[in-house]
């Protein structure tokens, strides 16, 4: 089955069987490999993508119900000369990961957390974080760099040291 869609603002073609999930045709077809297979029951997020625009976890869904998506990876948030996005630079400097293996899906989830909830407080930043697991940093560092990237986002502009002082 063939089926087109733009990921990362490319257009691509993948040619794969109908039973072919999302993260698969990513992985393996695209070989970009920062979206992570964790549980394959969309339990842990590590496979979270943004889908026209909205976080999902694309260990639970077909590629063919991403036909003519626009699909956007960890890949494609960074700027063409490599200077890291907003939510990116803010978990480096807040140090949000440890292992990093959440951190491709936690970094995708939390862009969407912050267009859709601009100025999430502590406690919404962690209820809407839910479904997405760490298994090693206890989420402080996490909801930092997410109040963090958010600012950056809502300013334009990557997170800086400064911008930890006021976090």
């Amino acid at each position: 089955m063939q089926v087109s869609l733009s990921v990362n603002g490319r257009a691509v073609n993948v040619d794969a069987p109908p039973n072919t999930l999302l993260v698969t045709a990513i992985r393996e077809h695209l070989q970009l490999t920062g979206t992570h297979v964790g549980c394959d029951t969309a339990q842990c997020g590590a496979c979270t993508v943004h889908m026209n625009g909205r976080a999902v976890k694309s260990c639970n869904i077909l590629l063919a119900q991403a036909a003519g998506a626009d699909i956007t990876t960890i890949e494609g948030i960074a700027q063409p000369d490599g200077t890291l996005h907003p939510m990116q630079a803010a978990f480096k400097e807040c140090h949000g990961l440890q292992c990093g293996f959440c951190t491709p899906g936690m970094v995708m989830s939390a862009i969407d957390l912050c267009q859709q909830h601009p100025g999430a407080d502590e406690q919404e930043i962690r209820e809407l974080l839910d479904g997405n697991l760490c298994r090693c940093t206890g989420y402080q560092n996490i909801v930092k760099a997410v109040k963090m990237g958010g600012q950056g986002m809502a300013e334009g502009q990557p997170a800086t040291s400064s911008a930890t002082a006021t976090a």
